[in-house]
């Protein structure tokens, strides 16, 4: 195993379940979970998971998906070869339960999923997603040496590449691999020994607690220190896997207009890579597939640093500014925020990272949903995920309606990975 990745080994006896509580789908995003950004993208479609779908289902899914690849990929052969790949597909769910993609339906298929998640404001570049085929993986130890390849490939320098990475799927008699973390890069959440409060990000406190009962000995305890990866492998028990640090590219934060942001010592990271949604193509679920592109700046500015829940910083910087915090009605919380995502925007310029703002990502999405429309296709978009936390009005997305469907191919939050990203152990 690559030296630059520490693991405990998988304790014998199943650790204690963490602390429950709601962790809400992550509202970070129009992103993240998305490649363009992190926010989930869809609902789940009703099957899928570890329990694969009845030959049935799993016919007439791998039929749609078939067809639609064909159709968009001439590339796949005309109707000869959809008949004859439609029938090849069918003959062996039939003696196997499941079915193999081609790498090109695999790639396809990945980029459709990002071009149908309806939460994400950034699918226009849905076409420039890289698709690493890594299906044959199934050890956590081969995963996490990946999943750093991943970050290094995304990160580029800071000009970030949409990346995905796609390990074995679930299969009849074997589950796929699975990724505990909801991204790749997070922060570490410590629960205060009081059992009140937290420092780092509260929304991970739950995974911090897991991965320490692994045997992970925890970070310096600032509010930045970067989460192991918590990875079970398909015959294995979770274990977790430190990353090494310059596979994480992180941003200092400062403000264009003074040094009042600098003794805060607030950073980010710079790639919002998903790992727990799974990735579903034409019945087959990709368990482990974690993938990523750019962050929109309110998804850092307003929500991950900004809501009370997470690191919940407006009375600070209210406080730099010198805001009247006596009453909401001297909009207090709204001049902080704005200076707080502006000083999320200055710094991923100033270090040369690649970072959407709201107003300009808003102009991109109608451009998507305008080629869209010409090549007669549906676009499903959800209007509250879609339109940016501040400012909304000031957006073109905002004064508009959306259809709210949810389309195949797709990125889908099963249950039971919600659960996991809780840090909670489970027999999923």
């Amino acid at each position: 195993m690559r030296k630059f990745l520490r693991r405990a080994a998988a304790p014998k006896d199943r650790p204690p379940r963490a602390a429950s509580g709601h962790v809400p789908v992550d509202p970070g995003a129009p992103p993240g979970q998305c490649p363009a950004h992190h926010g989930p993208p869809g609902q789940s479609s009703g099957g899928g998971g570890e329990s694969g779908r009845e030959p049935d289902a799993l016919h007439r899914e791998a039929e749609e998906f078939l067809r639609l690849f064909h159709h968009e990929q001439p590339t796949a052969g005309g109707p000869a070869a959809l008949t004859a790949r439609i029938a090849a597909v069918r003959a062996e769910i039939d003696a196997t339960g499941t079915y193999r993609h081609t790498p090109a339906e695999l790639a396809h298929g990945a980029r459709v999923a990002w071009r149908n998640s309806n939460r994400c404001i950034g699918r226009l570049y849905w076409h420039s997603l890289r698709v690493r085929d890594r299906r044959d993986v199934h050890d956590a130890d081969t995963m996490a040496v990946e999943a750093v390849t991943h970050l290094r490939e995304a990160t580029n320098g800071g000009r970030i590449r949409p990346v995905i990475t796609v390990f074995a799927p679930d299969a009849p008699g074997r589950r796929g691999p699975r990724i505990w973390n909801e991204q790749l890069v997070r922060y570490a959440g410590y629960t205060a020994p009081s059992g009140r409060g937290s420092t780092g990000d509260p929304r991970n406190t739950g995974i911090t607690a897991y991965a320490q009962r692994l045997g992970w000995p925890g970070g310096h305890g600032t509010p930045f220190d970067i989460l192991p990866l918590v990875i079970q492998g398909s015959d294995d028990k979770p274990r977790w896997f430190e990353l090494p640090a310059d596979a994480v590219l992180e941003v200092p934060l400062s403000h264009p207009d003074g040094d009042w942001v600098d003794d805060l010592g607030l950073r980010w990271h710079a790639v919002p890579a998903i790992a727990n949604m799974c990735l579903e193509i034409g019945g087959i679920c990709y368990p482990a597939a974690p993938f990523n592109g750019w962050y929109m700046g309110t998804e850092i500015g307003a929500r991950d640093l900004g809501d009370t829940d997470r690191y919940d910083l407006l009375p600070a910087v209210a406080a730099r500014l010198g805001l009247d915090t006596s009453s909401d009605r001297t909009l207090w919380k709204d001049r902080a925020l704005v200076e707080l995502n502006r000083a999320v925007l200055h710094s991923f310029d100033r270090a040369g990272v690649t970072l959407a703002d709201h107003h300009t990502e808003s102009q991109r999405f109608l451009t998507h949903l305008g080629r869209e429309e010409e090549k007669g296709r549906r676009v499903g978009a959800d209007w509250s995920w879609i339109v940016p936390p501040i400012s909304s009005c000031a957006t073109q997305v905002f004064h508009r309606t959306y259809d709210p469907v949810q389309l195949k191919p797709a990125f889908v939050h099963h249950p039971e990975a919600l659960v996991r990203a809780r840090g909670e152990d489970t027999v999923f």
